[in-house]
């Protein structure tokens, strides 16, 4: 059996076992009390139903009568005149019967009292109820019952607590039995979901806890992680995968290069284009090495940016200006319409590189005599700045993950298709950054849009 099982099933036990201990005591005492009080109760009303009758004739027949009633009964009368003389009784006296018929009878009330209820400790429990006639003290009526008779209910009452108990107690241990499996059942599953994910399993399933409670909140709790671990992994050996790809193909290119380079015999044109692509090539490997850099840099949270107001207009502007020979150069027109004046607190710097990547990529899978448009909203709130392109578009089953770090549309990684994938990534941690969301939309063979939301200062 597990030990937490036993731990839980122990401690249950314990609790339950006091609580049922306290109730069955309390419950036990107050039925006792409850009974005996009634048998005195009964005892004194008998006694007083007796004077009522004396109380109408008080003579020697009736009073022989009354202490005839009593002869077949578990109880016995003995009536008393004034002065302490016994006129009659219904069974001969005891000793103890002798002794409490010397209790004092001055102060005894008008609806009699009791005058011995000491069932534990005495023999014989007793009433007295006076006899009055024309509010005149004639005599007296004791009733006595022997204790035997209240011990022997007292007993058989005991018995049946015992009864109910030792059923409370089988009951106890099963309730327990099943709420310890119910409580602990999904905790062990757990615990050896978690000891497979220690060890790099991540393929745990935990869908069989469907309880709505905290036990049901940690298991899909622990069920995500696992699968966060999972796509984690998967994303780590892409993301080695893909740097070492990335890294592989250019250096294999600088060394080949270089080789046919260092060769005697080549003319100077043949050494520069090698030299031209060597240079390339490094080029590339730079800006690999400085997207990571970026990147690992959020991931340590010492990626900062330096705000500042800024015209959004003469931002786009001079960035137009900046990139539009490389649109021209590959035939792509780039429009920028002015808009009303606008200031909004970005780092120009970072926000700079952000655009220039989506320029970037809107340029590269866009055709000659495509345009590339940069738009400008606005409302009470937020800035919208939206880039559109009318180039190759993107797969809707890919859309979802364009701004994941080493995510390419293209999985041939053919040279020709520019980045590593990193420069969306790098995009969305800047906008972020800056309190913005950053969205695309994309229809394939009709272009792409990806729009910067910011909000107002």
């Amino acid at each position: 059996m597990n030990k937490l099982s036993v731990k839980l099933g122990l401690l249950f036990f314990i609790f339950l076992v006091i609580i049922e201990l306290i109730l069955f005591y309390f419950l036990y005492s107050g039925l006792v009390n409850n009974r005996v009080e009634e048998e005195l109760a009964e005892l004194q009303a008998r006694g007083n139903s007796h004077r009522n009758i004396l109380q109408k004739h008080f003579d020697k027949p009736t009073i022989n009568h009354v202490a005839l009633m009593e002869t077949e009964a578990v109880t016995d009368v003995v009536i008393m005149s004034h002065e302490g003389a016994i006129l009659a009784a219904s069974n001969e006296l005891t000793p103890e019967m002798q002794d409490l018929l010397q209790t004092e009878k001055s102060s005894i009330p008008t609806e009699g009292k009791i005058v011995e209820g000491r069932w534990k400790t005495e023999l014989t429990i007793s009433s007295v109820s006076p006899v009055m006639i024309d509010n005149k003290l004639v005599g007296h009526v004791f009733m006595f019952k022997d204790t035997i008779y209240i011990q022997k209910m007292i007993l058989q009452l005991k018995k049946h607590f015992i009864l109910v108990g030792a059923l409370a107690f089988v009951v106890t241990i099963i309730t327990i039995f099943f709420l310890t499996r119910a409580i602990t059942l999904p905790l062990i599953k757990m615990k050896q979901a978690t000891k497979s994910l220690s060890k790099g399993d991540f393929s745990v399933s935990l869908t069989e806890i469907t309880s709505n409670d905290e036990l049901g909140e940690l298991s899909r709790s622990i069920q995500k992680l696992a699968e966060d671990l999972h796509h984690l992994k998967e994303e780590r050996n892409e993301f080695l995968a893909s740097i070492s790809h990335e890294l592989r193909t250019p250096l294999t290119y600088v060394k080949g290069y270089a080789d046919l380079a260092k060769k005697e015999g080549l003319s100077e044109k043949e050494r520069n284009k090698y030299l031209a692509i060597i240079v390339e090539e490094a080029s590339h490997i730079s800006r690999l090495v400085k997207d990571l850099f970026e990147l690992a840099k959020i991931d340590q949270h010492s990626f900062v940016i330096h705000q500042e107001m800024v015209n959004v207009n003469q931002f786009l502007t001079n960035l137009v200006m900046k990139m539009r020979p490389a649109f021209s150069e590959k035939g792509i027109g780039l429009q920028y319409d002015p808009v009303k004046d606008l200031q909004i607190s970005v780092d120009p710097n970072r926000f700079e590189q952000v655009l220039i990547n989506l320029l970037d990529n809107a340029l590269k899978y866009s055709n000659s005599k495509d345009v590339v448009e940069i738009r400008v909203s606005s409302n009470e709130e937020n800035i919208f700045i939206t880039v559109i392109d009318s180039g190759e578009g993107i797969p809707p089953k890919d859309l979802p993950y364009i701004f994941d770090r080493l995510y390419r549309v293209d999985k041939s990684r053919a040279r020709k298709s520019g980045g590593a994938g990193l420069g969306l990534a790098i995009v969305k941690e800047i906008v972020e950054a800056h309190g913005g969301v950053v969205t695309a939309k994309s229809e394939l063979g009709k272009g792409t849009t990806i729009t910067i939301q910011l909000r107002r200062t």
